[in-house]
């Protein structure tokens, strides 16, 4: 049985047209937050913490979370997009205060290091790659590695400890947030440049160039072929690993993924959303701004009328209510997802190494799969739930998008197959189900130029102080940290 899901892109698709119904009600809020992903939460959890609680929460979707969303069958949760979440970095207050206001981390003991919920880090083994008909512990097949790869990971290692520490005038050159960055010289040409690019005037290790292809597709949906070196360089170099030593190569998931952070922040917008909402224009007017929005499970459309307005929508959703951010958009590229969930009988390998969370096929088209009951804390699982991370990398993310929409479900679930059959050979005789959750724009993919670029900043550009824009491809990084930040920094430039 196979089954598709995905974000409402025919709901979405209709902003083209705009054939909605003419407005039969009226309604006023002194603050609106126009999206309900990560970024627009977070925008409702810092007004909450300064003090402005009548505000109203507009989504989509038929629930909050955008990316960071979870589905959930009768053995597990499972994700719908993010699933994990590395060690904050120690300057990371704010981030911090959360994770202790959610429960995730404790009060810093006696020695002032981070203490952790030890259950919502991921338990070993953690991380596997097949390689060469055998599975090897670690994202690097080490002991498959020639001496000239072992000195070229060293040496690129290296360099990233070396990026990952240098500063001028007391600031990072990498940093999360990206705003606290310090832009010179040298990290500015690294985003003038592509990834590979950069590591072939160094490197030649076809080892090195898959595993750092592989980080990039993780954390940007684009490989080192098609994302600037600067942002290759950030996944190594932005995060400060200051944790304990034995923290020092966990990150924090759960079985629903991130969603379990979306989780944290319900209470603050309790009675405060309306989900299957959808804004279709936006005009200010004199005192404020005026809302055309439609409610699809009522098939009608209202007016709202508001003082300020909060937009965390992505440019390619801006570019159809404000004509000032059609020439921006263009600036802006979006890699489609395909994610497959599957539950199974059994999950049957050569047993060169155990079952992990993150188990990666070497050179994939795909990213491998999760094995979502990894946090559960009974570890017999029977059936077994895994999601299956597949990124569109290449040069035409219109066309891939495309594609994605156009070919059936069967076409899909064939081609998840034959990825997971090179290290799971019966994985079609004990798939029981299979879930395919789409994501046309899966994230912002900063290729060269972008993150350094003007156009992210022209769309970022408060409307007459009535209109504010926060969404993480106004960073230029898709991470949850980029998310958490722009919605507390959006409400500060509101309330300043």
């Amino acid at each position: 049985m196979v089954k598709l899901t995905g974000t409402r892109h025919v709901l979405g698709h209709r902003l083209w047209s705009k054939d909605f119904p003419a407005p039969t009600a009226h309604l006023s809020v002194p603050i609106v937050i126009v999206g309900g992903g990560v970024t627009g939460l977070s925008a409702a959890r810092q007004l909450h913490r300064k003090g402005h609680d009548d505000f109203l929460l507009l989504e989509m979707e038929d629930h909050v979370g955008g990316n960071a969303s979870n589905g959930e069958n009768t053995y597990t949760k499972y994700p719908l997009g993010a699933h994990y979440l590395p060690l904050p970095n120690r300057e990371d207050h704010e981030l911090i205060a959360f994770l202790k206001e959610s429960k995730i981390l404790k009060e810093e003991d006696q020695t002032g290091l981070l203490n952790f919920d030890e259950t919502q880090i991921v338990f070993a083994p953690n991380e596997r790659i097949y390689y060469r008909n055998a599975w090897h512990e670690g994202l690097i097949p080490k002991s498959e590695l020639s001496a000239n790869d072992e000195a070229q990971f060293a040496a690129f290692f290296q360099q990233m400890e070396y990026y990952r520490s240098q500063k001028t005038a007391g600031k990072y050159w990498f940093d999360i947030p990206l705003k606290n960055v310090i832009w010179v010289n040298e990290n500015r040409a690294l985003d003038q440049m592509t990834m590979r690019e950069w590591m072939e005037k160094q490197w030649s290790s076809s080892k090195l160039f898959a595993y750092v292809d592989y980080c990039c597709r993780d954390d940007f949906g684009l490989g080192i072929d098609y994302v600037s070196a600067y942002a290759g360089i950030h996944y190594f170099a932005a995060r400060k690993k200051n944790a304990q030593p034995e923290y020092e190569d966990g990150v924090l998931t759960w079985p629903e993924g991130n969603a379990r952070l979306v989780r944290h922040f319900h209470s603050y917008v309790k009675d405060k959303t309306k989900v299957n909402h959808i804004v279709y224009e936006v005009k200010i007017k004199v005192g404020g701004v005026e809302l055309w929005v439609f409610d699809a499970q009522k098939n009608q459309s209202l007016i709202i009328h508001a003082q300020k307005v909060i937009m965390t929508t992505p440019q390619f959703v801006n570019a159809y209510l404000f004509d000032s951010h059609k020439k921006y958009a263009r600036s802006f590229h979006y890699a489609p997802w395909l994610l497959a969930t599957l539950v199974v009988s059994e999950l049957k390998d050569n047993e060169t190494y155990p079952l992990c969370w993150d188990n990666v096929l070497y050179e994939s088209d795909g990213l491998g799969y999760i094995y979502d009951q990894h946090q559960h804390l009974n570890q017999v699982s029977t059936p077994k739930v895994i999601t299956y991370y597949h990124s569109f990398s290449s040069d035409n993310c219109k066309r891939d998008r495309r594609l994605l929409y156009q070919k059936p479900a069967e076409y899909w679930q064939q081609k998840v197959f034959n990825e997971l059959k090179k290290a799971h050979p019966t994985i079609e005789q004990v798939t029981e189900s299979m879930t395919i959750h789409r994501l046309g724009h899966g994230m912002i993919s900063p290729k060269p130029g972008f993150i350094t670029g003007q156009a992210r900043r022209n769309a970022a550009q408060t409307m007459e102080n009535r209109i504010y824009f926060a969404h993480t491809d106004l960073s230029g990084i898709s991470i949850f940290e980029e998310a958490f930040h722009q919605g507390i920094d959006v409400v500060n430039q509101l309330l300043s």
